[in-house]
């Protein structure tokens, strides 16, 4: 009498993961290996793989019809992660190991041809799905052990090869050799207690660009730095994540997840603990950036930045395609990836940082050559950048060409340690205002609720009224820099901002209007 071997899969749809019942079912009939269940190529090809493994692990596969079926059949089925549960349900079926509650146990993991079970992409959030779903015993890959029990809650077996698993089921085998079962000493890398970026106090000078990176830091804003190459604008960029504060617990599991999905996560570090930097090079696509690709889509350098600092050096060189990408995630904090029967859904938000030299040379206004470019060369080069684009920075910061290095010296800033103490401390008071609003950040709070905790006198003392009224700023400009405004206040710790601090959000703003 044929029976049905259960087990269970996990399918990522973007960051989450939904259950996958895995049945397989052997009977007599032509011998043949049939996969149903709207599964993709890669899942197609477990067939051959599984079958390798199963001989290569020392069973013999079973000479009979075996069909296995994915459910629920409309969810699509991506990646090689179901190799490992079809394999276990398909030697339930024909006897080989019990049942008993195998049912409820979720299996992740690929299969080589010589039965050694190989490490997947998303294996924290697949498993975070899991445990989410009331089926916390996971058996994963052992290269993926330290990954899947990052998440609370798991119970995580390892396991090395198909035939180690067997044996630890109970099947009737030999104990597989040393070489093919899982390590258990294998542990954490100690997580640096200081964010592993370089210090602010290496920049020179810059007292103005400075402050914009502090407020932008503490706000949650973005910035743009213009001026002649050398002058400190990609030191500055580099040195934003050293003066956030460190991820929060959620924030951690999101952002690690992320990078488990994209597969560049190094599970011995444990969870990512401090914003990330991205800084992809101009030559990047549009996929790169939002990301996709077949199968399961990976998230790209945009969500790859969440809750970090996404770096675009010399931004007028990047494809306006790619540019354009952008919009959708400063403004909704996600990036969404359509495909035919899915869309998976990233989060993205981010800090945006781009620098550009101010004319193709990059000699304009600054000191020593003189510059070549022709005025319409000027405009086409910063032309690249769109006007929706621009309307979205918020602090538009002219580096200059720092003075001689006597004064240069004199004029050396604070720590990262300094500046982070008093974004921190900005940041305390926006939770505090937000706490019982579900935002956490100026940059994420209403313009329109901004707006009227400060009344309508403030902004009429202010010049924002009137760059209104002439045209100058748009409506979203307005909120945008109102936002900053509040975050002034907060770094100077005021309950709310002045007209002085509406005037300077304007003055940071200007060439971005």
């Amino acid at each position: 009498m044929s029976r049905i071997g259960r087990t269970l899969g996990v399918s990522l749809t973007g960051l989450d993961g939904h259950i996958v019942d895995i049945e397989v079912l052997a009977q007599s009939g032509l011998p043949t290996f049939v996969l149903v269940g709207l599964p993709d190529t890669a899942v197609g090809e477990s067939r051959d793989r599984v079958r390798a493994a199963v001989a290569s692990a020392g069973f013999r596969f079973p000479h009979a019809r075996v069909t296995a079926n994915l459910s629920p059949a409309y969810l699509p089925k991506t990646g090689t992660g179901f190799d490992l549960g079809i394999a276990v349900a398909l030697l339930i079926a024909v006897g080989l190991i019990d049942q008993a509650d195998q049912a409820e146990t979720v299996y992740l993991g690929e299969l080589s041809l010589d039965g050694r079970v190989r490490p997947v992409r998303g294996v924290l959030p697949a498993v975070a799905g899991a445990v989410a779903a009331g089926r916390p015993r996971v058996v994963v890959p052992a290269a993926c052990a330290l990954e899947a029990r990052l998440v609370k809650g798991a119970e995580v077996l390892a396991v090395e090869s198909l035939d180690e698993l067997a044996w630890l089921l109970g099947a009737d085998a030999s104990e597989p050799a040393p070489d093919r079962r899982a390590r258990a000493d294998v542990a954490l890398t100690p997580v640096s207690a200081s964010p592993p970026c370089p210090d602010l106090a290496d920049v020179v000078g810059q007292a103005p660009a400075r402050y914009a990176l502090e407020v932008a830091a503490a706000g949650g804003h973005h910035v743009m730095f213009q001026g002649p190459p050398g002058n400190g604008k990609t030191m500055l960029a580099s040195r934003l994540p050293g003066i956030l504060p460190p991820l929060t617990e959620q924030e951690s599991v999101e952002v690690t997840a992320l990078h488990s999905v994209a597969g560049q996560l190094d599970a011995r570090s444990g969870l990512i603990k401090w914003p990330p930097f991205q800084d992809p090079h101009h030559t990047a696509t549009p996929a790169a950036m939002v990301g996709g690709g077949s199968g399961v889509p990976r998230p790209g350098a945009i969500s790859l930045a969440h809750r970090g600092v996404l770096f675009l050096d010399e931004c007028p060189e990047f494809s306006p395609r790619v540019l354009q990408t952008l919009r959708q995630p400063l403004e909704r904090g996600e990036v969404v990836i359509h495909r035919a029967n899915a869309a998976a859904r990233f989060p993205a938000r981010f800090h945006l940082v781009m620098a550009a030299n101010p004319c193709p040379c990059g000699r304009a206004f600054g000191r020593g050559e003189a510059c070549a470019c022709t005025s319409s060369a000027r405009r086409r080069y910063l032309g690249r950048l769109s006007g929706p684009l621009i309307d979205r920075i918020d602090l538009w910061v002219d580096v200059e060409p720092v003075g001689a290095l006597g004064s240069a010296a004199a004029l050396t800033g604070e720590s990262s340690a300094m500046v982070a103490a008093r974004v921190a401390r900005a940041r305390e008071a926006q939770a505090e205002r937000y706490a019982a609003l579900g935002w956490r950040l100026n940059s994420e709070a209403p313009g329109s609720w901004l707006r009227q905790q400060l009344g309508y006198r403030k902004l009429c003392q202010s010049g924002l009224n009137r760059a209104l009224e002439l045209g100058v700023l748009s409506l979203r400009g307005v909120d945008r820099v109102v936002r900053v405004a509040w975050t002034m206040a907060d770094l100077d710790g005021r309950d709310a901002p002045s007209p002085d601090d509406i005037d300077s959000a304007m003055t940071l703003r200007q060439r971005g209007l």
